[in-house]
């Protein structure tokens, strides 16, 4: 599998990573982490060796699993693992067949570099799969392999029964659902809730070439701190982009 920009990895579809017992754990479990509170597979429903060998599938430095999340229009959201020895880190990605380079949410590693999806975005990709194209199409997993990308300082009062409904149908025990939403929706460990609006132009009032309709996050530390999700893309492109994301037109 090839990617831009990873012509020389070993990227793999890690998508049949999903089925493991322990995936959830594994991919989630960090973000859960406090002061006080040492996260635990079972509160996803897993044991320990289950979400030891599902960690080692997601951090295999010879295969380097890429999981494909295709919305509408043609586009994908990717979650790369980048398993480099010395540079390990997680990508958070947009692609598109016409584009000549990669789009950038948010990157989790030393250097970190978020929040890259508001959670309006982040329903909408998860509701609004392509079932014709390679990837995962279940709404839950497909939000949940988002979610590490989410900040968002104004989520809606319904985002808490969202999460709690994917959480378990990932396996997650009724009992741990609550300790697990707070933690996955209000305490990330790389960057604080962030507000996400519109330009202040739009395509009809002659807005910024290309790129009005595509929401702007006022983290300084995001890659989405500007409209420019991806760089090099014809207004035509940015307008369908929009439209995918769910934030054009306006509601």
């Amino acid at each position: 599998m090839l990617i831009d920009g990873y012509d020389d990895a070993p990227l793999v579809a890690g998508e049949e990573l999903l089925s493991l017992p322990g995936y959830w754990a594994a991919y989630l479990m960090w973000l859960c982490e406090t002061e006080d509170d040492e996260p635990d597979p079972a509160w996803f429903g897993a044991d320990e060796a289950d979400a030891d060998a599902a960690y080692e599938g997601l951090a295999n430095q010879e295969r380097w699993p890429v999981f494909r999340i295709p919305f509408s229009e043609g586009h994908s959201a990717v979650v790369l693992a980048r398993n480099l020895a010395d540079d390990a880190g997680t990508e958070y990605l947009v692609t598109h067949p016409s584009w000549d380079r990669l789009g950038h949410l948010a990157t989790l590693d030393g250097h970190q570099a978020g929040p890259g999806l508001s959670w309006r975005e982040l329903i909408h990709i998860a509701r609004t799969t392509e079932l014709a194209a390679p990837g995962v199409h279940d709404p839950s997993a497909r939000l949940l392999l988002l979610l590490p990308a989410l900040g968002d300082s104004d989520l809606p009062t319904d985002a808490a029964d969202v999460l709690r409904g994917a959480l378990t149908w990932a396996g997650a025990p009724e009992t741990e659902t609550h300790r697990l939403i707070d933690a996955l929706l209000l305490d990330h460990p790389y960057w604080k809730p962030a507000g996400w609006s519109l330009p202040p132009t739009s395509p009809l009032s002659g807005g910024e070439e290309g790129f009005a309709g595509i929401l702007c996050c006022d983290e300084p530390g995001s890659p989405r701190c500007g409209t420019r999700i991806a760089q090099g893309i014809s207004r035509d492109q940015s307008d369908r982009l929009a439209r995918s994301l769910g934030t054009w037109p306006p509601t």
